[in-house]
């Protein structure tokens, strides 16, 4: 049988593990995953709606697969397929989602079921499947892909920062339900990330009108996540900082629970608790500033 170690821990990558099936992996966190995963000697599978798109991750040895995570079909196809290799998904990585957001008195409720969609129904219905496979193995791991959004909502994050934490209450409830099966279940938790994730949300968000009531505000938003996230910004991630917190926590032994990765995600929920709701309203009026209506 054989044995791979990772960080110190051994790791039978047929038999306790098995094969790992990472979504949404076209690029950014995603790609990075699945690269690191197969680079530390895992069996990856690297899904993503266009496979075409993989040719990169299959030449560092993953295998690769379409897999569309809102399509039933598509779903349920790309689980059979590494089960049938495998036996079972040893790994679930619930990468794949998308962002976007406005103000809630003008938000499309269209955009709204759509990120619920791919953030929070998508990844459960992924975990429906590959569950009765871990069970029957006594075993497996299940990493869901948080944010900073779903502990500290940003300004106009309707509905993705909704999405992130309906993930904090999943896992929640999931862990528990899990552990006496030998399933560990781990929510990563990243600030920003330097990937196209906010520009194609941008594709994916209507323009706020010019004369809505809340377009001063809108904008106002706009160039405080341009500051946050321009080259060179304090406390912006890197994709593959993520994916190396995403490999030590399915090798460890012991996961944590929660692994927040950035100072945003570390720093902004502590000094939202310290302020209390009134005190971190007002800082957030003064970040970004919302002119009293006329």
């Amino acid at each position: 049988m054989y044995i791979h170690i990772v960080n110190d821990h051994h790791i039978d990558r047929e038999g306790t593990l098995g094969a790992v099936l990472v979504t949404g992996c076209s690029s950014g966190i995603g790609r990075e995953t699945a690269l690191a995963l197969v680079r530390a000697g895992f069996p990856v599978w690297a899904s993503a709606r266009d496979a075409g798109r993989l040719a990169e991750l299959e030449r560092a040895g993953c295998r690769v697969l379409e897999l569309d995570v809102t399509d039933e079909r598509s779903r349920i196809e790309a689980v059979r397929r590494v089960e049938a290799e495998h036996g079972a998904i040893g790994v679930l990585i619930n990468n794949a989602g998308h962002g976007g957001g406005g103000p809630v008195e003008e938000v499309p409720l269209d955009l709204v079921r759509d990120v619920f969609e791919t953030n929070v129904f998508a990844p459960v219905r992924m975990c429906q499947l590959v569950l009765p496979g871990m069970r029957e193995r006594r075993g497996g791991v299940i990493v869901n892909l948080g944010s900073a959004a779903g502990l500290v909502t940003p300004p106009t994050g309707c509905p993705y920062a909704m999405s992130k934490y309906a993930m904090e209450s999943l896992c929640d409830a999931l862990r528990l339900e899990t552990a006496p099966f030998g399933i560990r279940v781990v929510l990563v938790e990243p600030g920003a990330v330097r990937t196209q994730f906010l520009a194609n949300s941008d594709r994916r968000t209507p323009k706020v009108a010019g004369d809505s009531p809340y377009a001063v505000f809108a904008e106002n938003v706009v160039k405080m996540t341009d500051r946050a996230h321009r080259p060179g910004a304090h406390g912006v991630l890197e994709p593959a900082d993520v994916a190396k917190v995403i490999v030590k926590a399915v090798t460890a032994r012991r996961p944590k629970a929660r692994y927040k990765i950035g100072s945003q995600a570390r720093v902004a929920p502590l000094a939202r608790r310290l302020l209390g709701d009134r005190g971190w309203d007002a800082f957030l009026r003064r970040l970004v500033p919302f002119p009293a209506p006329r």
